[in-house]
């Protein structure tokens, strides 16, 4: 183990996981990439290597998918009995739970969010979203349909629908929820019965990999799931225009949803997507600011304000503008930043290189069109790729720190005079329709106002609240489709008519 790994006094299971170059999950068993390359996989709160995994590319890609189609249509897995795939799925969660505390350092040791989030949101919500779905193996449901064909009088028909599982599914995830977000998209699609090609990001590849460990001892049988760790530029890309997969499902930024649209397109691949988000976070005149200001705060730099449904742009009534502005930067300043492992760390750093310089470049640009950072504003000098909690005001709507997703700790807040049209059409001011946040007692206001805001989800009096049977997904160019809940089995299943003459 080298000197790096060894200052960070990780626990005995995770040394050992991350002392020996992982390999890809491909038809049950652990194989390096087809090329034999290799890449680094680095800690983002020191800027150094902690690993190395197999770089899969295009033929790793295609032995993936060829694996998983074997097991839709020849394996164990379609014999098993709804009951038998559920108690399956509910033992991976169960598996999820006991290996918490490994799971949320590997978690902290490659994201670079605090592993005390981790071992209570992160980790535990991936187990109960298998244990949510474990449940609805069993009540997956068609219907008989009673028909009048005006063309066939006295003829008699019995007819039913079928709900099929789609087939073999590509899905590609992101590095803000690493584990959370390969939970997400697993976790229905087994419930339905389909087999997936998982392209984990190539940022943080390890807890997946460690997933893949967790299917395994749950007794998953080969070629169900099968892990491919690489580049979107090769193994990403492919997977999306391979023709083999039936179905991708992505989360990620809007600009790479539409690149894997263009990809599915070729063969008319069904598609869901959870992509990108500048989402309205309102503090209405009545609001009790003891809640407001700790909510509007989390809601943006909860995870580093790496989350796609961030409350970035916060619109505050003027006459509590600047007690909210004031509220909101004291927490900002308060924040402890630094490493995930130190138990102290309330905010880790970007998770890379390029994601600290992409935020820094949005900071420079507020700067430079007339944006005043009330706290924060720069980068962090030193080893990691650490970015400062910012809170800015003076912004106008046309402003790039206004429009574009930031995807970091970086806040606008604007004031406004009464919940009228203007501020309806400011807050839907967007591209993007994934979330917005409401903050008031009347309500009344709370109802009126959720139904004008075009979001897919909408929070009054809290923020980031998710539960496994709560659907979440976007409107607009926030995405297609909708993760959890019963509303996911949708993006997973396809409907077949039977009909018969009796």
């Amino acid at each position: 183990m080298n000197a790096a790994l060894k200052e960070l006094s990780l626990s005995r299971p995770v040394s050992q996981f991350v002392a020996a170059p992982r390999k890809m999950l491909i038809d049950g068993k652990w194989i390096p990439a087809a090329s034999g390359q290799t890449f680094e996989v680095m800690n983002p709160a020191t800027g150094l290597s902690v690993a190395r995994v197999a770089e899969g590319d295009k033929a790793d890609i295609d032995a993936a998918v060829r694996a998983a189609r074997r097991a839709f249509e020849s394996g164990p897995w379609p014999q098993m009995t709804p009951a038998e795939r559920g108690k399956l799925i509910w033992r991976i969660g169960d598996l999820i739970a006991k290996h918490n505390d490994e799971l949320a350092e590997l978690e902290s040791l490659d994201n670079g969010k605090p592993m005390s989030v981790a071992r209570v949101a992160d980790v535990p919500l991936a187990a109960d979203i298998f244990q949510y779905m474990a449940g609805w193996c069993t009540k997956i449901e068609g219907k008989t349909i009673p028909l009048s064909v005006l063309y066939t009088p006295g003829v008699q028909y019995h007819s039913y629908t079928r709900p099929e599982p789609m087939g073999v599914v590509g899905q590609i995830i992101p590095w803000n929820f690493p584990l959370l977000m390969a939970a997400w998209k697993l976790a229905p699609a087994l419930a339905t019965g389909c087999t997936v090609v998982l392209k984990v990001a190539e940022e943080t590849p390890l807890s997946a990999l460690r997933l893949g460990e967790i299917l395994q001892e749950a007794g998953l049988p080969p070629g169900v799931v099968n892990i491919v760790t690489g580049f979107g530029e090769t193994a990403g890309a492919a997977l999306a225009a391979h023709p083999g997969v039936d179905k991708v499902a992505f989360t990620g930024s809007t600009e790479v949803g539409k690149l894997i649209v263009q990809a599915a397109a070729r063969d008319l691949k069904h598609v869901s997507l959870e992509l990108g988000g500048k989402s309205p976070n309102i503090v209405l005149e009545d609001a009790d600011l003891d809640v407001a200001i700790p909510g509007a705060a989390n809601a943006i730099f909860f995870n580093h304000g790496q989350c796609c449904c961030a409350g970035s742009r916060l619109f505050v009534h003027q006459r509590l503008f600047d007690k909210v502005v004031d509220g909101v930067s004291q927490r900002a300043k308060a924040i402890k930043v630094g490493a995930g492992l130190d138990p102290a760390t309330q905010m880790g750093p970007m998770v890379s290189q390029i994601q600290r310089d992409r935020v820094s470049g949005y900071l420079q640009a507020g700067s430079k069109e007339g944006a005043r950072a009330v706290t924060g504003g720069k980068a962090r000098d030193g080893a990691g790729y650490f970015i400062e909690p910012t809170v800015f005001v003076d912004t106008k709507p046309d402003m790039k720190i206004e429009k574009e997703e930031i995807f970091g700790p970086v806040v606008t807040v604007s004031p406004f005079a009464s919940m009228d049209e203007a501020l309806v059409h400011q807050a839907n001011d967007t591209i993007y329709g994934l979330a917005a946040g409401i903050w008031t007692r009347d309500v009344s206001k709370a109802h009126a106002l959720a139904a004008r805001l075009k979001a897919g989800t909408v929070w009054i009096n809290c923020y980031n609240v998710f539960d496994a049977a709560l659907p979440f997904g976007g409107y607009k160019q926030s995405g297609w489709g909708r993760e959890m809940g019963e509303a996911v089995l949708d993006n997973y299943l396809q409907t077949k008519a039977v009909t018969i003459a009796l």
